[in-house]
């Protein structure tokens, strides 16, 4: 698998890119992308498409009037069918910090996840539009040699980011109680992410944040539409599936490091979700 991290794409001396798809569709050829993984944040804001995005192991079908969100770490892959039009913006945590945007700024954010299901946003043409028009004017901050330029480009990127934040689905819930359930999924994402190879029990994260499971699984289910106990076992297999995919370790290996005490036991596990054992997973690639 490739990971990007300096290549004819990224702008080391900046730590920000800015390309249009097309660019990157005849700089390839027109050949389907192979799975990858970058070690910077990219938004891709899809004019016009036709093809396949898979974003760990997810498959999503690209099309008109998209907006997706990778985060470093990601693996990512780009089936296209036809020549795409569009923005691919890629920018690193050096680059936020090099221009006073705290890194908690993305975390509040609900465009980028760690991991696991990444669907893109679906735009209506006026939306596109505004965007489009943000994207523009940030390719010419880009190609230009105005003074502050990378202030600038880091200005419009934030009024972005500020933007596609708000076209994520609002609540008519009582803002208090949206906070405070949102303040605990962040909390219990942030767990999963430290703990998720030592503590595959909910018990556990229900403990450590000081509410019962039940609860803790109502919040997360209310947000994001799945259990608290299938966050984890997403966050479990999504781990396994990169390490298969990514490493020269065997199936055993991953288990033990994933917090099996028995490989039979990583091995129905994996099954059990994928329908498929990790051996011929890693066959796959």
């Amino acid at each position: 698998m490739k990971t990007y991290t300096q290549t004819e794409e990224w702008n080391e001396e900046m730590n920000f890119s800015f390309y249009r798809m097309e660019t990157l569709y005849e700089l390839s050829n027109g050949e389907p992308d192979v799975p990858h993984r970058h070690d910077f944040y990219t938004i891709l804001l899809v004019c016009k498409a036709r093809g396949k995005h898979f974003i760990d192991f997810h498959e999503y079908e690209l099309t008109d009037n998209q907006l997706f969100f990778v985060s470093p770490g990601q693996v990512h892959q780009m089936v296209e069918e036809v020549k795409p039009r569009g923005y691919c913006i890629m920018f690193s945590t050096q680059f936020l910090l090099d221009n006073q945007i705290p890194i908690c700024f993305i975390d509040e954010l609900r465009l980028f996840h760690d991991y696991g299901d990444s669907p893109p946003l679906t735009l209506n043409q006026d939306v596109l539009e505004r965007l489009v028009n943000y994207a523009d004017e940030m390719e010419q901050a880009v190609q230009s040699n105005m003074k502050f330029k990378e202030q600038a480009v880091a200005s419009l990127l934030n009024l972005l980011l500020i933007r596609c934040d708000n076209l994520c689905a609002l609540s008519n819930e009582n803002p208090q109680t949206i906070e405070a359930k949102n303040t605990l999924l962040k909390s219990f994402r942030k767990m999963v992410d430290e703990k998720f190879a030592d503590w595959h029990q909910i018990a556990d994260y229900a403990t450590a944040l000081n509410v019962t499971p039940d609860h803790l699984n109502r919040v997360v289910k209310n947000i994001i539409g799945v259990t608290a106990k299938e966050y984890v076992q997403s966050r479990i297999i999504v781990e396994a599936k990169r390490l298969l995919y990514f490493s020269d370790q065997s199936a055993k290996e991953i288990g033990y490091q994933l917090g099996f005490s028995e490989p039979a036991n990583f091995s129905a596990f994996f099954k059990n979700i994928t329908g498929i054992s990790p051996s011929n997973f890693k066959l796959k690639r």
